[in-house]
C-alpha cells in the first residue's frame, strides 16, 4: 500500500486526461470522416492500443489529406 502512496499522482493524473481525451477525440473523428489512409477497424486498434502516440500518429499519417 505504501507504493501506491509513492507515486507521483499529481504529474500522472494530467497525463492521462489528456490521453484519454485525445482518444476519444480520435475515435469520434474517426468515426464521422470517410477516407483515411488504411482500413478504419485498424486506425480503431492503434488508437486505442497506442495510447497516446496512437492518438498522434492517427492526426498526422490516419486522415486522408483531399
Amino acid at each position: 500500500m505504501g507504493e501506491l502512496q509513492s507515486i507521483p499522482w499529481a504529474l500522472i493524473a494530467p497525463l492521462f486526461i489528456v490521453q484519454l481525451i485525445l482518444m476519444i477525440i480520435a475515435l469520434i473523428d474517426l468515426s464521422k470522416i470517410h477516407a483515411t489512409n488504411g482500413p478504419k477497424w485498424l486506425w480503431v486498434i492503434v488508437i486505442i492500443f497506442g495510447n497516446l502516440l496512437g492518438s498522434i500518429v492517427y492526426f498526422i499519417a490516419g486522415r486522408k489529406q483531399s
